[in-house]
């Protein structure tokens, strides 16, 4: 009886090395996410990996993960307009990455690519755009405006493979003299 117990425990243990041992092979990738694999000799892989279990080989391929669901980002800007008011505008983007374009945007960009792109373009945009018309015609027209910068912001955010799914002006507050002006008529 001993020895059966002595076996049961080597076996044990031994489940529980082996076990502890091919965790340390595979890497899991959740829903909503994606991954590209970096390898320490060759360089970031241009294979990205879906949901599931994937393997690897420790300490030479390490994994790095990406959220692919839509995110929300707000982007403030003060800008002026055609006839020289002033203007914040705050937008409100949902994105997301091009899931083909994760090497590539790591590689170029980084993981915080989101904190790096975003901001600049959308300013960058909302100052084109807003410069083209006055006052007046942001108040009238502001879903024509919204439209102008959706499409430009969308073709902006696709060279840095970025998808966005919805674009919308949430906040739009023009200076303190002019809305006093528009009051008082």
């Amino acid at each position: 009886m001993e020895k059966f117990f002595d076996r049961l425990g080597f076996l044990g243990l031994s489940l529980i090395g082996v076990g502890t041992l091919a965790t340390r092979f595979v890497f899991v990738v959740d829903g909503g996410e994606r991954a590209v694999i970096f390898n320490k000799f060759r360089g970031l892989q241009d294979t990205v990996y879906g949901e599931g279990m994937h393997f690897k080989i420790p300490v030479i391929m390490e994994p790095r993960r990406f959220e692919i669901r839509s995110r929300p980002r707000l982007i403030s800007s003060a800008t002026g307009t055609n006839d020289l008011q002033q203007v914040e505008l705050t937008l409100r983007l949902l994105f997301r990455p091009i899931e083909s374009k994760l090497p590539e945007i790591l590689n170029n960009i980084g993981p915080d690519y989101d904190d790096k792109v975003l901001p600049s373009i959308g300013n960058e945009v909302l100052k084109q755009v807003v410069a083209q018309y006055n006052a007046g015609q942001l108040i009238t027209k502001r879903e024509e405006v919204s439209k102008v910068i959706r499409e430009r912001l969308q073709a902006r955010a696709n060279d840095f493979g970025l998808i966005l799914d919805d674009v919308s002006i949430t906040h739009l507050q023009f200076a303190r003299e002019f809305q006093n002006s528009i009051e008082a008529k």
